[in-house]
């Protein structure tokens, strides 16, 4: 425990420093190093934590948390929706069919994952409908061959509305093996979600269309659920109760196994940018280390009469390790406020950097999103807060150390 008096010396030290004017300019400049790293740090996880989370909000809000299909025999799909519906913690359930085809339109060909849905329940899923840009989702009827493509999809096939385009599906038939299915198709409507896995690979049709498209009847159920961090285990839970009294088993995928990636990458980025950032704090260190060797040079006959007078080596280690810790905690507390207030006024700042320096954080012709996104997570304040606290602590026990080893006779000795 630090005694009263080391404190009380450790201060007069540290308000000596305006004596020797290049310490004193070591001090503030650790003060602001130590801020402005932290305050980075806090600035930039909010931002990636915003940015993490309009991902995540975009690329559920055509596929929902989770799906449920058949392991083996077919589903009842009305069956296990009305089961699952009934859970608590889930919003909804719609039935679908996914199917990778070949859309031709006039003489361009794309790729594409078609899904066949029920409009009516499919609202209850997706935000499609909201983000329709031409047509509506009460557009795709059964048996009129109506098709809902992506915006970027449309764009790449030349296509708009009324235009007609032919799919093509592979599918199994009884006695050749696998065949290709031909349906010719009309364009009602174009989405645009705002994301390139869904505008340049989605189209949808209705779930009528889609089993004959298909030549099959196995059509799985999406789950939306309230929490979506809860989606995987409270749809595997209901999966292992539906399963019983001789019911067909279920295969269970969830929005964490769909987009993987996505997030693995978005974490490790987080994580570099953390630690590359987290240099300006080791530079901040290492001033508060030359500050404190200075002060120890200067000091060293202030340090031979305490030791003269009796105070321990203990004594004098906590002196100089509370003289660094002022410093770097001053830091870490201009940081953590001017990282906090700049996080959650972001939306207000960037516009202004850009009006000043007359450019754009994030082009509409580049990024889908117009504005930098950012989420203030209290852990990530604690953690980084911690983490400088620690680098600065840490920063004090060389100059502490070597001011404990002075001594008195050879410092005293030519006094």
């Amino acid at each position: 425990m630090m005694r009263p008096v080391a404190a009380f010396v450790g201060l007069r030290y540290l308000r000596a420093q305006t004596a020797n004017q290049f310490a004193s300019f070591v001090s503030i400049a650790s003060v602001i190093c130590v801020a402005l790293g932290v305050a980075s740090l806090i600035v930039v996880m909010s931002v990636m934590n915003g940015f993490e989370s309009e991902l995540r909000e975009r690329l559920l809000s055509l596929v929902g948390h989770a799906s449920i299909e058949a392991a083996g025999d077919e589903l009842d799909w009305r069956a296990a929706r009305a089961a699952i519906e009934a859970r608590d913690g889930v919003v909804a359930a719609a039935p679908f069919i996914d199917l990778e085809v070949m859309l031709s339109g006039g003489r361009k060909l794309s790729g594409a994952l078609l899904t066949g849905i029920l409009p009516e329940l499919e609202r209850g899923i997706s935000e499609v409908e909201r983000h329709m840009r031409v047509g509506r989702l009460d557009d795709l009827r059964a048996g009129k061959q109506g098709i809902i493509l992506g915006r970027a999809l449309a764009l790449q096939l030349g296509l708009d509305q009324g235009d007609a385009l032919t799919v093509m599906a592979p599918r199994k038939s009884a006695g050749r093996g696998l065949d290709t299915a031909l349906r010719q198709f009309t364009v009602v409507g174009i989405f645009e979600m705002g994301l390139r896995d869904h505008d340049g690979v989605r189209a949808l049709v209705h779930l009528d269309d889609a089993v004959l498209l298909a030549g099959r009847s196995t059509i799985g159920v999406r789950v939306k659920t309230a929490d979506p961090f809860a989606a995987p285990g409270l749809v595997r839970s209901w999966a292992a109760d539906w399963s019983v009294d001789g019911r067909p088993g279920v295969r269970i995928r969830d929005w964490t196994e769909d987009n993987a990636t996505y997030f693995r990458a978005m974490r490790i980025e987080k994580i570099m940018m953390s630690l590359l950032l987290s240099l300006i704090v080791a530079v901040a260190v290492f001033n508060i280390v030359a500050t404190l060797v200075m002060t120890v040079t200067d000091k060293r006959s202030g340090i031979a009469i305490l030791r003269t007078l009796g105070y321990s080596r203990r004594t004098i280690v906590q002196i100089f390790a509370f003289q660094g810790l002022v410093v770097g905690w001053f830091g870490v507390l201009v940081g953590m406020t001017l990282g906090v207030s700049l996080a959650r006024n972001i939306d207000v700042l960037a516009p202004r950097l850009e009006r000043l320096f007359g450019f754009e954080f994030m082009p509409a012709d580049v990024y889908y999103l117009t504005s930098l996104p950012a989420e203030l997570h209290v852990g990530d304040v604690v953690w980084v807060a911690v983490i400088a606290l620690l680098m600065t602590a840490l920063a004090t026990v060389y100059p502490a150390m070597r001011a404990s080893g002075v001594a008195p006779a050879e410092v005293l000795r030519y006094e």
